[in-house]
Formats: structure tokens, sequence, C-alpha cells
């Protein structure tokens, strides 16, 4: 089994929710927040069933409770968009619902994209270990539905020839990594460094993987996964 290291450089900035980057979205929670006043007998169900449609983005942001940043690659996010969708649009083909139900389906279907959401951002992370050496995929980043990537380093090597070039990969990302950090800090006239420089990549300081170390991999699940990246 493989080892998973994963460095990550994108920037969180305005949350937005994973789901909000995939292109139906709008359409979709516009169609299903106009119609919401036909789906209960209880007047009240209305205003707290436009809350949750209203707020879904926000909240799915603060519901991941993800320790590595919220990346997911499109065909993933297309999978959960298509599976959330049709768990909403099943539920206003059908008439007016007695009090309660309404909102309470909601959250359901809300929890349910939350799992989703989870799975499929470490499902890519665990399929690094596939690869021998360094390995980029590329992403959306649910912060803020920009393009980004994630830069994994994989044990799963065979081959002494395999190790060499993996091992050779590492050390050159590194070292070129080096080079762009110390070409982005300015030198005053005294020759000594000012202001901030990068972080360093989370592969070579980072405890958060200790749970994906090689000698636990041969009985990782996903589920055990999940409960390695999320923050307690």
């Amino acid at each position: 089994m493989a080892l998973l290291l994963c460095l990550v450089g994108m920037t969180a900035a305005l949350a937005h929710g994973c789901l909000h980057c995939q292109s139906n979205f709008s359409e979709k929670f516009s169609f299903y927040r106009h119609h919401v006043n036909l789906k209960s007998w209880w007047v009240g169900d209305i205003p707290v069933s436009g809350a949750l449609l209203t707020d879904w983005s926000d909240n799915t942001m603060k519901e991941l409770h993800l320790t590595i940043p919220a990346e997911i690659t499109w065909e993933k996010l297309d999978q959960v968009a298509r599976a959330v969708y049709q768990r909403m649009d099943q539920l206003y083909q059908g008439k007016m619902y007695f009090p309660g139900y309404f909102p309470n389906e909601l959250r359901n279907i809300f929890r349910e994209q939350v799992q989703l959401l989870q799975n499929a951002i470490i499902e890519s992370r665990i399929d690094c270990q596939r690869h021998c050496g360094i390995f980029q995929y590329e992403t959306i980043s649910c912060s803020n539905c920009t393009d980004s990537h994630v830069i994994c380093f994989g044990y799963n090597c065979e081959s002494s020839e395999q190790w060499k070039s993996a091992v050779q990969g590492l050390l050159n990302y590194i070292n070129n990594w080096h080079k762009q950090d110390m070409s982005m800090r300015p030198r005053s006239s005294s020759s000594s460094w000012l202001g901030t420089h990068r972080a360093t990549p989370a592969f070579l300081v980072s405890p958060a993987f200790r749970c994906l170390e090689s000698r636990r991999l041969d009985n990782l699940t996903l589920e055990n996964a999940v409960e390695c990246f999320k923050q307690h």
C-alpha cells in the first residue's frame, strides 16, 4: 500500500459551497426556492424551508469539517450534484406535505449532500496512493469556485527504478519550491530577508496525515479516512 502525502496551493476566499460551483445549481435552486410555498399545508414551514435553501451553500462549507481544503474534481462534483438534484426533484414532485415534513426532508438531503462531498473530496486524496511519486490532479475550489489543483506524493512504487525516479522527482519538486519561495522574498539594502514567505509544503511538516502512514494503510477504509481528515 502507498503512503499519501498532499500539498494544496490554494488559499480559501469567500465561502460559496461546493454545489454552488456546479453549472446547474443556480437554475435548480431558483426553482426550489420559488416553489417552496406549494409544498406544505402549514404556513410556518415556508420561511423555514426558504431559509434552508437560501443558506444551502454557506451551511455546506460550515458543515464539511475537513482538515484539508475543500477541493473537488469536476467529475465528482457533477456526480454529487446529480444525486442531490434527483432527491430534490423527487421531493418536489409530491403534492403538499403535512406540517414539518418538507423542511425535515430538506435537512436530510442537506446532510446526505455533505457526506457525499466529504467522501468525494477524500476519495481523490486516497486515489493518490495508486501513483508512484509526484502526482497532480485538477480540482475546483469549493471556497471560491476557481480552478485549482492538488499535488500529492504517492509511495506505490514497485521497482527500484520507479523508486529512484519517484525520489528524484520529489527532490526536484522540493528544490523548485524552495527556489520559488526564495525568489518571493524581497531583499533590504543590508541583504537580510524581509516580509513573509510561503508556507512550508504540508506533506513535509503536517501531522494531519499520520493515520495514513504505511503501517496502517492495509486496513484503511474510506470511513476511516473521512475520520482522519475531519476536524474534531
